[in-house]
């Protein structure tokens, strides 16, 4: 298994649970929640438990955090067809 990727540090737990209670976003708060944990030193899995997801989204919440920071943990639109 590889590496754990890092999280950008800018940011810390506190600033993300500051972002959590924030947002008018409960998807968004529930991911600032789980990235928090891991920014505290919890593990993944711990993290995981947080979000009520597994492993592997917490990854992919992992690279979108550090691609976009926090909007990159809002819900967006799924790819698609565009309309006609």
């Amino acid at each position: 298994m590889g590496a754990a990727i890092g999280l950008r540090d800018d940011f810390d737990a506190a600033d993300l649970r500051r972002l959590a209670r924030a947002t008018r976003n409960a998807n968004q708060g529930r991911r600032l929640l789980a990235l928090a944990e891991i920014y505290d030193g919890g593990s993944r899995s711990d993290a995981a438990r947080i979000g009520g997801v597994t492993l592997q989204i917490v990854r992919d919440w992992v690279v979108r955090f550090n691609d976009r920071g926090p909007a990159g943990l809002l819900d967006g639109k799924a790819p698609g067809k565009p309309p006609c």
